[in-house]
């Protein structure tokens, strides 16, 4: 009997093309209303802290990639909070109002606290604090969360794709209970990291049996449950149109239990499409991330773990920020270098996708795109 091959994929920190961005001769303060070649502005910066998750979901990082010798990117490779503060900064002056920590999972990077107290005290030119939110699979949600909310983090966005214990454990590859993390919600409302979002990505013919009792249990508890089509972030998860069950489907199925009504959206560049139970029961929401285009007003950059930023969630290429601060460039010259980055953004991925013929699988013929796990959701 011989051992099942791995499929060996190189280190994150050569794994994606990226340039060093050009300092203009020019050094042109921010003003806070950069805007792209489709007129969208920068808003909305993701940060992921760390490369590494505790779960090993088919979709993410499915554990015949990640397996316990992958070489994940060494702590000398990985921002330091003053790094991430110090680009959040400049960011901000660009114009972002919202940070959302992610990952791999972010609750493993050793005190996070820390770095949420460093970026709570950051505020827009106008005075206003920041909205600063994380997802995570709330594995350790229920330990840290009264001092995530403590050190100023506002909202957490809780990923559960089901609530029968043996979907879920299948789904987490490592037979972790779905209670935990139900403690681990129930935890973050009772210290006020609300309103609380649950992400449930649905894989037609894995978890789809799940969308009734999840609407079921958070119906009533405040928590605004949304519901994401699987989706093909880069390469690992072997995507397929198959397993795609269209958000209009999850919507039947949901309005024959219970009826739902069109709500709009909370703000532009919202990418959750809003329904509310017809009872007062709540609402849930639908990201089409693969039946619709639905980047039509995107205002997010990403920042992978090691500096790199991304100008989409679909991109094949970044741009090497950590570079430019261990290379002792001021704060003004590495301003001035992102600024010109996001004007010349033409990212419109799922547009491009849309106009593709049914049976088309994007990917194919395609630059390696990056990996939700590196630079999260």
């Amino acid at each position: 009997m011989t051992d099942k091959p791995h499929k060996i994929i190189p280190l994150a920190d050569i794994r994606y093309a990226s340039r060093v961005p050009a300092i203009p001769a020019q050094l042109l303060a921010p003003s806070g209303l950069l805007s792209d070649t489709l007129g969208r502005p920068l808003r909305d910066l993701r940060i992921s802290v760390t490369d590494r998750c505790n779960f090993r979901c088919n979709y993410c990082m499915p554990s015949e990639v990640f397996t316990k010798d992958y070489a994940f990117l060494p702590q000398s490779s990985l921002l330091s909070f003053e790094e991430i503060t110090r680009l959040a900064r400049i960011f901000v002056a660009h114009g972002v109002e919202k940070i959302r920590l992610t990952g791999g999972e972010p609750l493993l990077r050793k005190h996070l606290e820390v770095l949420i107290e460093m970026l709570a005290k950051l505020q827009t030119p106008g005075g206003k604090p920041l909205d600063i939110t994380l997802t995570t699979n709330a594995s350790l949600l229920a330990k840290k969360a009264q001092s995530l909310k403590d050190a100023g983090l506002q909202r957490v966005t809780v990923s559960l794709d089901g609530l029968d214990d043996a979907v879920f454990r299948r789904m987490n590859d490592v037979d972790f209970p779905v209670a935990d993390v139900l403690k681990g919600i129930e935890v973050a409302q009772k210290v006020g990291l609300a309103p609380l979002k649950i992400n449930m990505v649905v894989k037609r013919g894995t978890n789809d049996a799940e969308i009734v009792p999840m609407a079921r249990h958070f119906r009533h508890s405040g928590a605004v449950l949304r519901f994401i089509e699987y989706m093909d972030v880069g390469a690992s998860n072997g995507w397929r149109m198959d397993e795609v069950l269209p958000s209009a489907q999850v919507i039947e199925r949901l309005n024959a239990e219970f009826p739902l009504t069109a709500i709009d959206p909370n703000y532009t560049g919202e990418t959750a499409e809003r329904w509310r139970y017809a009872d007062g029961a709540g609402e849930i929401g639908v990201i089409s991330s693969v039946t619709q285009a639905f980047c039509g007003d995107c205002n997010r950059a990403r920042l992978s773990t090691e500096g790199k930023l991304f100008l989409c969630l679909f991109a094949s290429q970044g741009h090497d920020l950590r570079a430019l601060l261990r290379g002792n460039y001021a704060d003004e010259q590495i301003a001035a270098a992102v600024g010109p980055i996001w004007q010349a953004r033409t990212d419109r991925y799922s547009a491009l996708r849309a106009a593709l013929p049914a049976d088309t699988n994007p990917a194919d013929g395609a630059a390696r795109r990056v990996e939700m796990s590196y630079i999260g959701g």
